[in-house]
């Protein structure tokens, strides 16, 4: 019996993974539970998984909590506050911390999920777009064993035979395009958050739906690909696949290119990282190629999409380029969600916020989260003159 602690838990990813735990509960046992401050989904799991631990970011979120799990009977330790996230991402009991919190708030529990040695299923792109190299430094000196979960870096992750580096010609990273693939710059203009989070393909959060719409989610998986797998950005390309199939691929030296194809379903990517080196049931659908009839592909448009763009330019200067880009783009998009920016400025604020914040080096954790803390406070400013 394996023990499992979910961070993010009420998230896409997380309620996910409790599904493909949920088919396993005679090789799995859920540890901790954590959630931002959604109390009654969290409440949900509980009664369904019985974990030892709960923990709500909010305190006010952990006193209902409280409350009403004592109401239900459940036998289960509330906790509350980000070290919280903490504390339990490093859990004796834990053999396995699935790290699925969105956005740069995920770093600081990832990382320690990280220290304890354990295996980290890393659903949080942002940790290593961020802190890359300090990430990547912290996974080897604590001997922790780091698979991916997005679907393109874990079908990379299945494609480097033996996870061998070495004869690697290039990545490819394949993108669904999103809602307004094809469209033009004029036709976004208006796009609504409902539009931009209905995603052709797959069941997404807001926040990446958005990016996947901007194809940002496609730039910030460029930066996390050169990290996980040594590999220089100029040597990672994406390529639009509006199918969501085939999920990335590797071509080698000697002119081979191996694939994983998949129904898009996230199921896939998790059961692989619960059970790696086997394979679990995971409830997804056999791939019916003849169905299907047809696979098409093609390249990125980045003219009427420019935060691709921008993300490969970020990490090409490396640094701090990296997390500016991603907090100035978390800024613009919760603004976007709110009715305050409009779909097409998101690339403005975040272009302007990187003009504005000159690109350090920097040399610790603390150094990555006060760059943060300067670019937010940049974008805002962008995000105000954006607007104007």
């Amino acid at each position: 019996m394996k023990g499992i602690t979910i961070l993010g838990a009420t998230g896409s990813v997380g309620t996910t993974t409790l599904d493909v735990v949920g088919r396993h509960r005679n090789r799995f046992q859920v540890i901790a539970l954590t959630a931002h401050a959604d109390v009654e989904g969290l409440l949900r799991q509980c009664l369904d998984h019985h974990p030892q631990y709960a923990v709500m970011v909010e305190e006010t979120a952990a006193q209902r909590l409280r409350v009403r799990s004592k109401q239900l009977g459940l036998n289960v330790q509330v906790l509350s506050g980000k070290q919280a996230l903490e504390d339990v991402a490093k859990l004796p009991e834990n053999d396995c911390i699935m790290a699925a919190i969105v956005g740069a708030a995920g770093l600081l529990p990832t990382l320690a999920a990280v220290s304890t040695g354990k295996r980290v299923l890393l659903a949080n792109k942002e940790s290593l777009v961020m802190a890359g190299q300090l990430f990547m430094q912290a996974v080897r000196e604590h001997g922790a064993e780091l698979i991916p979960i997005d679907s393109e870096h874990n079908a990379i992750f299945q494609c480097l035979s033996s996870q061998e580096r070495h004869g690697v010609r290039r990545i490819l990273l394949t993108a669904s395009g999103g809602p307004f693939r094809g469209w033009s710059q004029e036709k976004l203009r208006g796009i609504t958050p409902a539009q931009a989070c209905a995603h052709p393909k797959w069941s997404m959060g807001r926040k990446i739906s958005v990016d996947s719409a901007t194809l940002m989610n496609k730039g910030l998986e460029v930066i996390e690909a050169r990290w996980l797998f040594e590999t220089p950005p100029e040597h990672i390309e994406v390529l639009v696949h509006p199918q969501s199939i085939v999920h990335s691929l590797v071509e080698y030296a000697d002119g081979s290119v191996l694939a994983q194809l998949s129904n898009p379903d996230m199921r896939t990517p998790i059961a692989c990282g619960l059970a790696w080196p086997e394979r679990l049931d995971a409830g997804v659908q056999s791939l019916d190629l003849c169905a299907l009839g047809h696979l098409d592909f093609e390249p990125p448009d980045l003219i009427t999409f420019p935060c691709l763009q921008l993300a490969k330019q970020a990490a090409q200067a490396g640094g701090s380029a990296p997390a500016i880009l991603n907090a100035a783009n978390e800024i613009a998009v919760q603004a976007f969600l709110e009715g305050q920016l409009p779909f097409t400025a998101i690339a403005h604020v975040v272009e302007q916020t990187l003009e504005q914040v000159f690109p350090s080096n920097p040399a610790s954790i603390e150094a990555v989260l006060e760059c943060d803390r300067r670019a937010r406070i940049m974008a805002a400013a962008a995000m105000a003159r954006v607007a104007a």
